[in-house]
Protein backbone atom coordinates (compact mmCIF):
# COMPACT_ATOMS: atom_id res chain seq x y z
CA UNK A 1 0.00 0.00 0.00
CA UNK A 2 1.47 3.54 -0.68
CA UNK A 3 1.65 5.72 2.04
CA UNK A 4 3.43 8.56 1.10
CA UNK A 5 2.37 10.09 -2.33
CA UNK A 6 3.30 12.57 -5.01
CA UNK A 7 1.53 14.07 -7.44
CA UNK A 8 3.08 16.10 -10.56
CA UNK A 9 0.44 18.95 -11.65
CA UNK A 10 -2.21 20.69 -9.04
CA UNK A 11 -4.92 21.39 -11.48
CA UNK A 12 -8.47 19.97 -11.00
CA UNK A 13 -7.73 16.27 -11.27
CA UNK A 14 -4.03 16.68 -9.39
CA UNK A 15 -5.74 18.32 -6.66
CA UNK A 16 -8.73 15.99 -6.22
CA UNK A 17 -6.47 13.17 -6.07
CA UNK A 18 -4.59 14.97 -3.30
CA UNK A 19 -8.20 15.53 -1.64
CA UNK A 20 -9.22 11.58 -1.77
CA UNK A 21 -5.47 10.20 -0.85
CA UNK A 22 -5.45 12.51 2.39
CA UNK A 23 -9.18 11.93 3.35
CA UNK A 24 -7.79 8.06 3.30
CA UNK A 25 -5.14 9.47 5.56
CA UNK A 26 -2.19 9.16 3.17
CA UNK A 27 0.62 11.84 3.05
CA UNK A 28 0.58 13.75 0.05
CA UNK A 29 3.57 15.92 -1.74
CA UNK A 30 1.58 17.67 -4.10
CA UNK A 31 4.14 18.94 -6.54
CA UNK A 32 3.47 22.18 -9.70
CA UNK A 33 5.74 24.52 -11.12
CA UNK A 34 3.03 27.30 -10.19
CA UNK A 35 2.89 28.38 -7.61
CA UNK A 36 -0.44 29.93 -7.81
CA UNK A 37 -2.11 27.20 -9.12
CA UNK A 38 -0.75 25.40 -5.81
CA UNK A 39 -2.07 28.32 -4.00
CA UNK A 40 -5.89 28.01 -5.37
CA UNK A 41 -5.30 24.42 -5.13
CA UNK A 42 -5.46 24.19 -1.68
CA UNK A 43 -7.79 26.67 -1.29
CA UNK A 44 -10.32 24.48 -3.58
CA UNK A 45 -9.74 21.76 -1.11
CA UNK A 46 -10.30 23.65 2.01
CA UNK A 47 -13.23 24.90 0.03
CA UNK A 48 -14.52 20.89 -0.58
CA UNK A 49 -13.40 19.82 2.80
CA UNK A 50 -16.36 22.71 4.43
CA UNK A 51 -18.72 21.50 2.16
CA UNK A 52 -18.24 17.81 3.13
CA UNK A 53 -18.69 19.18 6.87
CA UNK A 54 -21.90 21.09 6.36
CA UNK A 55 -23.43 17.96 4.67
CA UNK A 56 -22.31 15.74 7.55
CA UNK A 57 -20.25 13.97 5.67
CA UNK A 58 -16.78 14.38 7.46
CA UNK A 59 -16.21 14.91 11.22
CA UNK A 60 -15.03 18.83 12.17
CA UNK A 61 -12.20 17.72 13.72
CA UNK A 62 -11.05 15.79 10.67
CA UNK A 63 -10.42 19.59 8.55
CA UNK A 64 -7.18 19.95 10.10
CA UNK A 65 -5.99 16.62 9.69
CA UNK A 66 -6.91 16.33 6.54
CA UNK A 67 -4.84 19.60 5.61
CA UNK A 68 -1.85 18.24 7.12
CA UNK A 69 -1.72 15.74 5.28
CA UNK A 70 -1.00 17.43 2.25
CA UNK A 71 2.00 19.84 1.62
CA UNK A 72 2.99 21.62 -1.49
CA UNK A 73 6.50 21.07 -3.30
CA UNK A 74 8.06 23.64 -6.26
CA UNK A 75 10.71 21.14 -6.51
CA UNK A 76 10.37 17.67 -8.10
CA UNK A 77 13.40 15.88 -6.10
CA UNK A 78 11.07 16.62 -3.06
CA UNK A 79 9.05 13.61 -4.26
CA UNK A 80 12.19 11.02 -4.33
CA UNK A 81 10.73 9.64 -1.12
CA UNK A 82 7.27 8.98 -2.17
CA UNK A 83 6.49 5.18 -2.77
CA UNK A 84 4.20 6.04 -6.05
CA UNK A 85 4.16 9.08 -8.37
CA UNK A 86 0.96 10.11 -10.18
CA UNK A 87 1.30 12.61 -13.12
CA UNK A 88 -1.45 14.97 -14.01
CA UNK A 89 -0.02 17.34 -16.42
CA UNK A 90 -1.33 18.36 -19.96
CA UNK A 91 -2.18 15.67 -22.15
CA UNK A 92 0.46 15.82 -24.47
CA UNK A 93 2.94 12.47 -25.30
CA UNK A 94 6.26 14.85 -25.52
CA UNK A 95 5.73 16.54 -21.73
CA UNK A 96 4.42 13.32 -20.32
CA UNK A 97 7.83 11.50 -21.55
CA UNK A 98 10.01 13.97 -20.81
CA UNK A 99 8.69 14.05 -17.13
CA UNK A 100 8.51 10.51 -16.55
CA UNK A 101 12.47 10.09 -17.85
CA UNK A 102 12.83 12.55 -14.64
CA UNK A 103 11.16 10.70 -12.40
CA UNK A 104 12.27 7.72 -13.43
CA UNK A 105 16.02 9.06 -12.22
CA UNK A 106 15.00 11.23 -9.39
CA UNK A 107 13.07 8.87 -7.18
CA UNK A 108 13.53 4.82 -5.60
CA UNK A 109 13.60 1.99 -7.94
CA UNK A 110 10.29 0.81 -5.70
CA UNK A 111 8.13 3.77 -6.50
CA UNK A 112 5.26 3.33 -8.56
CA UNK A 113 5.20 5.98 -11.37
CA UNK A 114 1.57 6.54 -12.84
CA UNK A 115 -0.09 8.69 -15.35
CA UNK A 116 -3.70 10.17 -15.17
CA UNK A 117 -3.78 10.28 -18.95
CA UNK A 118 -7.29 9.39 -20.59
CA UNK A 119 -5.97 8.36 -24.26
CA UNK A 120 -2.20 8.37 -24.24
CA UNK A 121 -0.29 5.16 -24.72
CA UNK A 122 1.26 3.63 -21.37
CA UNK A 123 3.45 1.54 -23.39
CA UNK A 124 4.97 4.81 -24.74
CA UNK A 125 5.71 7.16 -21.86
CA UNK A 126 7.11 3.91 -20.27
CA UNK A 127 9.83 3.80 -22.99
CA UNK A 128 11.49 6.93 -21.97
CA UNK A 129 12.09 5.04 -18.55
CA UNK A 130 14.60 2.12 -17.14
CA UNK A 131 12.51 0.66 -15.34
CA UNK A 132 8.99 0.65 -17.50
CA UNK A 133 8.09 -2.44 -15.72
CA UNK A 134 6.71 0.34 -12.34
CA UNK A 135 5.20 2.21 -14.93
CA UNK A 136 0.53 2.10 -14.88
CA UNK A 137 -1.94 4.12 -16.11
CA UNK A 138 -4.35 5.13 -13.57
CA UNK A 139 -7.30 6.92 -15.20
CA UNK A 140 -9.32 8.72 -12.83
CA UNK A 141 -13.06 10.39 -13.64
CA UNK A 142 -14.66 13.66 -13.60
CA UNK A 143 -15.32 14.32 -10.50
CA UNK A 144 -12.53 12.72 -8.75
CA UNK A 145 -14.42 12.69 -5.25
CA UNK A 146 -17.73 10.81 -7.11
CA UNK A 147 -16.72 9.15 -9.81
CA UNK A 148 -16.63 5.72 -8.36
CA UNK A 149 -14.63 4.02 -11.29
CA UNK A 150 -10.33 4.06 -12.04
CA UNK A 151 -9.56 2.39 -14.97
CA UNK A 152 -5.54 0.73 -14.37
CA UNK A 153 -4.18 0.43 -17.31
CA UNK A 154 -0.92 -2.37 -18.02
CA UNK A 155 1.77 -1.23 -20.39
CA UNK A 156 3.43 -4.17 -22.38
CA UNK A 157 6.03 -4.26 -19.32
CA UNK A 158 4.22 -3.23 -16.51
CA UNK A 159 4.47 -6.11 -14.40
CA UNK A 160 2.15 -7.91 -12.02
CA UNK A 161 3.68 -6.54 -8.60
CA UNK A 162 3.18 -2.87 -10.14
CA UNK A 163 -0.80 -4.03 -11.06
CA UNK A 164 -1.28 -5.34 -7.88
CA UNK A 165 -0.48 -2.73 -5.93
CA UNK A 166 -2.27 0.27 -8.25
CA UNK A 167 -5.45 -2.08 -7.34
CA UNK A 168 -5.23 -2.24 -4.20
CA UNK A 169 -4.17 1.58 -3.42
CA UNK A 170 -7.43 2.22 -5.65
CA UNK A 171 -9.91 0.12 -4.04
CA UNK A 172 -8.83 1.81 -0.37
CA UNK A 173 -9.80 5.27 -1.85
CA UNK A 174 -13.29 3.53 -1.95
CA UNK A 175 -12.64 3.63 -5.89
CA UNK A 176 -13.50 0.53 -8.14
CA UNK A 177 -10.12 -0.31 -10.22
CA UNK A 178 -11.00 -1.90 -13.78
CA UNK A 179 -7.84 -3.47 -15.59
CA UNK A 180 -7.89 -2.52 -19.56
CA UNK A 181 -5.60 -3.13 -22.47
CA UNK A 182 -3.25 -0.32 -23.46
CA UNK A 183 -5.02 0.98 -26.61
CA UNK A 184 -6.12 4.63 -27.24
CA UNK A 185 -8.66 5.90 -25.44
CA UNK A 186 -8.84 2.17 -22.94
CA UNK A 187 -12.55 1.82 -22.66
CA UNK A 188 -14.22 4.80 -21.19
CA UNK A 189 -13.08 6.96 -23.22
CA UNK A 190 -14.22 5.19 -26.14
CA UNK A 191 -17.74 5.28 -25.48
CA UNK A 192 -17.83 8.52 -23.75
CA UNK A 193 -16.66 10.41 -26.70
CA UNK A 194 -20.14 9.69 -29.56
CA UNK A 195 -21.83 11.38 -26.32
CA UNK A 196 -19.81 14.58 -26.29
CA UNK A 197 -19.69 14.71 -29.89
CA UNK A 198 -23.20 14.17 -30.78
CA UNK A 199 -23.94 17.04 -28.37
CA UNK A 200 -21.32 19.25 -29.80
CA UNK A 201 -22.84 19.12 -32.99
CA UNK A 202 -26.37 19.42 -31.74
CA UNK A 203 -25.01 22.39 -30.55
CA UNK A 204 -23.27 23.48 -33.34
CA UNK A 205 -26.08 23.69 -35.91
CA UNK A 206 -28.58 24.97 -33.25
CA UNK A 207 -30.72 22.35 -33.12
CA UNK A 208 -30.82 23.34 -28.88
CA UNK A 209 -28.93 24.89 -25.94
CA UNK A 210 -26.36 23.20 -23.87
CA UNK A 211 -28.81 23.45 -21.24
CA UNK A 212 -31.58 22.10 -22.71
CA UNK A 213 -29.38 19.41 -23.98
CA UNK A 214 -28.14 18.44 -20.31
CA UNK A 215 -31.61 18.52 -18.93
CA UNK A 216 -32.37 15.83 -22.00
CA UNK A 217 -29.23 13.18 -21.36
CA UNK A 218 -29.70 13.49 -17.20
CA UNK A 219 -33.51 12.72 -17.36
CA UNK A 220 -33.54 10.64 -20.40
CA UNK A 221 -30.41 8.85 -19.86
CA UNK A 222 -30.14 9.06 -16.22
CA UNK A 223 -26.85 10.31 -15.70
CA UNK A 224 -25.56 12.72 -12.82
CA UNK A 225 -24.21 15.37 -15.00
CA UNK A 226 -24.89 16.20 -19.06
CA UNK A 227 -22.10 16.23 -21.80
CA UNK A 228 -21.43 19.81 -21.35
CA UNK A 229 -21.32 20.09 -17.62
CA UNK A 230 -18.55 17.34 -17.69
CA UNK A 231 -16.38 18.83 -20.26
CA UNK A 232 -16.71 21.80 -18.00
CA UNK A 233 -15.49 19.91 -15.40
CA UNK A 234 -13.14 17.73 -17.17
CA UNK A 235 -11.73 21.32 -18.95
CA UNK A 236 -12.26 22.34 -22.33
CA UNK A 237 -8.09 22.27 -23.14
CA UNK A 238 -7.95 18.90 -21.65
CA UNK A 239 -11.29 17.73 -23.12
CA UNK A 240 -9.74 19.30 -26.69
CA UNK A 241 -6.55 17.83 -26.01
CA UNK A 242 -7.90 13.87 -25.75
CA UNK A 243 -9.73 14.15 -28.46
CA UNK A 244 -6.74 15.42 -30.69
CA UNK A 245 -4.50 12.28 -29.72
CA UNK A 246 -7.60 9.99 -29.74
CA UNK A 247 -7.88 10.98 -33.23
CA UNK A 248 -4.39 11.16 -34.24
CA UNK A 249 -3.83 7.54 -32.86
CA UNK A 250 -6.73 6.54 -35.13
CA UNK A 251 -5.05 7.51 -38.22
CA UNK A 252 -7.75 10.15 -38.69
CA UNK A 253 -10.83 8.23 -37.80
CA UNK A 254 -13.41 10.48 -39.24
CA UNK A 255 -15.96 9.21 -36.15
CA UNK A 256 -12.84 10.71 -33.89
CA UNK A 257 -13.13 14.10 -35.27
CA UNK A 258 -12.57 16.60 -32.59
CA UNK A 259 -15.00 19.42 -33.00
CA UNK A 260 -14.09 23.08 -34.16
CA UNK A 261 -16.23 24.00 -30.98
CA UNK A 262 -14.06 22.98 -28.64
CA UNK A 263 -10.48 24.89 -30.80
CA UNK A 264 -12.96 27.92 -30.15
CA UNK A 265 -13.49 27.64 -26.61
CA UNK A 266 -10.48 27.44 -26.27
CA UNK A 267 -8.46 30.00 -28.28
CA UNK A 268 -10.72 32.66 -26.61
CA UNK A 269 -9.90 31.15 -22.84
CA UNK A 270 -13.18 29.69 -22.20
CA UNK A 271 -11.96 26.44 -20.13
CA UNK A 272 -14.61 25.89 -18.03
CA UNK A 273 -14.98 25.52 -14.49
CA UNK A 274 -11.08 26.42 -14.04
CA UNK A 275 -11.50 29.72 -15.95
CA UNK A 276 -14.67 30.21 -14.21
CA UNK A 277 -16.31 30.31 -17.83
CA UNK A 278 -17.49 27.73 -20.13
CA UNK A 279 -20.41 26.15 -21.68
CA UNK A 280 -21.98 27.50 -17.93
CA UNK A 281 -20.96 30.70 -16.13
CA UNK A 282 -19.25 29.69 -12.54
CA UNK A 283 -18.15 33.12 -11.45
CA UNK A 284 -19.84 32.70 -8.67
CA UNK A 285 -17.80 30.08 -7.62
CA UNK A 286 -14.28 32.33 -7.75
Amino acid sequence: MFKHLGIVGAGTMGRGIAQLAALSKIDVQLYDVNETILRRAIERIKADLRKMINLGNLPHEEFSATLERIRTRTSLPDLGHCDCIIESVIEDIRVKKDLFKHLDANTKSTAVLASTTSSLSITSIAAMTRNPERVIGLHFFHPVNTAVLVEVVKGYKTNTETLDRAIEWVKLLGKYPITVKDTPGFIASRISLPLFSEALRLLGENVAYAEQIDNIVKKIGGFSTGPFETLDEMGIDSALAETESLYDQSYGEPRLRPHPILKQMVESGLLGKKSAKGFFNYEEMK
